[in-house]
């Protein structure tokens, strides 16, 4: 099962970079090129020069040349000791009143396991291009500037309390505010504690919530060098942040589907259409549908709702039955997501989005945000929309327990983790 190991972080030294909020930056797939450039005028070390290279005739050589410009400046230095990582995000919730949560991690070193090995599981398909451009940074760098983030069953709270109890037993090395999260990193040298939190995980599997492109080319850049015969001991094992499926913090947004370029799409043919398996609810405004969904969503309804030339209309799946009619080939778990939902029978029998273009996006892009769906539409850049509610997280881990993946872009945990805090070089067994 699941082998975690400490390892000596690459940090920065702040008596050189500067403060640490101006140092850390997203991970890579959600910052613009206007916000990168934000992030390198905050601070010219900022992470985003390592994470996210755009400078020289190539990139990817020029972070690794950046990269080891700072070590050899002791700009970033490797800690002493090997060690765990604990890492907190603190932030208000949308969707609960505004209330305060909290979500908990141990950063730490994983092996990589072929996924068949059913030790680390995926939920989500993933695109050739982002995984590319991370195999060629990964190769030009040998490190892991961002965590991939998992999650783990911990049924009797062990875990969880070991964490809490370590909070509690000393300060954070860093506590800080990017303006919406608080980010709060304790390090953990204890050889006692080490012993037991890798005892822990060692009957454990894991599932990845988010960052399956990188886990991959993990994978892919391991077997590459097994190819060729080179010894890399560091290459076998990844960065990740590990957190309990139970954990109360735990939030998962939705993603929306933006369809455009479509031949002869005709709202009313689709929305005709569509009775044949699901109720339509017309809505007056977006927040109206918004809680139509709400609703349906705490009922165990499967729904979305559609916005085309003005008009919202929430349609809700009448019979289950019909996905399995539809999927015999899936698991009950995988049939009922409301992406699946949506895309088996809306986009892919109605529309004639097929998965491979749904792959390369041609007809078929995304966004977490339902104003800039609809301002998409609005503004004809986007022919309709789907609006959807959260995948639930009981439900990422059924389906990934059944070996299936979810469609592109199926879930979206909230927060992100932050990057710049933890860095992970291969180079060090």
């Amino acid at each position: 099962m699941a082998e975690i190991r400490p390892f000596k972080a690459l940090r920065y030294n702040l008596e050189k970079a500067g403060s640490i909020q101006e140092l850390t930056c997203p991970p890579y797939d959600i910052v613009s090129e206007e916000q990168r450039q934000q992030y390198l005028g905050r601070n010219g070390y900022n992470v985003i020069r390592l994470e996210l290279p755009k400078e020289g005739a190539n990139p990817y050589r020029e972070a690794a040349r950046t990269l080891n410009l700072w070590r050899s400046e002791d700009v970033l230095q490797l800690d002493m000791e090997a060690g765990f990582y604990l890492y907190e995000e603190e932030f208000l919730s949308q969707v609960d009143q505004g209330e305060t949560r909290r979500v908990l991690g141990l950063v730490c070193r994983v092996r990589l396991e072929d996924f068949q090995n059913g030790v680390i599981l995926p939920h989500e398909e993933t695109l050739s291009k982002a995984k590319e451009d991370r195999f060629q940074l990964l190769s030009a760098t040998r490190c892991n500037f961002s965590s991939i983030y998992s999650l783990y069953h911990d049924e009797g709270g062990v875990t969880r309390q070991r964490l809490l109890h370590l909070k509690e037993t000393c300060p954070p090395r860093y506590d800080f505010s990017d303006g919406l999260v608080t980010h709060r990193l304790w390090v953990i040298n204890d050889p006692v504690v080490l012993a037991a939190l890798q005892e822990d995980f060692a009957g454990r599997k894991l599932y990845i919530a988010d960052g399956h492109h990188r886990y991959e080319t993990g994978l892919r850049y391991r077997d590459t060098l097994r190819e060729q015969g080179v010894y890399s001991p560091g290459s076998e094992y990844i960065l990740m942040t590990l957190t309990d499926m139970a954990d109360p913090g735990l939030t998962v947004f939705p993603t929306h589907r933006l369809v455009r370029g479509l031949d002869h799409f005709q709202q009313e043919d689709l929305l005709e259409a569509c009775r044949e398996h699901f109720d339509l609810l017309p809505q007056g405004s977006l927040r109206q549908s918004q809680e139509t969904l709400e609703s349906l969503y705490r009922e165990g309804r499967h729904a979305f709702a559609l916005y085309a030339g003005g008009v919202y209309t929430v349609l809700a799946l009448r019979d289950p039955q019909v996905m399995a009619d539809l999927l015999p080939d899936k698991s009950p778990a995988y049939r009922l997501l409301d992406v699946s939902v949506l895309h088996s029978l809306v986009l892919e029998r109605h529309l004639h989005i097929d998965k491979e273009n749904m792959a390369n996006q041609k007809n078929l892009t995304y966004t977490r945000s339902a104003e800039e769906a609809v301002a998409s539409v609005d503004q004809g850049e986007s022919q309709c929309c789907f609006l959807l509610n959260p995948t639930r997280v009981e439900e990422i881990g059924q389906v990934a327990q059944n070996g299936e993946k979810m469609p592109q872009k199926s879930t979206y945990f909230y927060p992100k983790l932050i990057t710049g805090l933890v860095m992970n070089s291969l180079e060090e067994s």
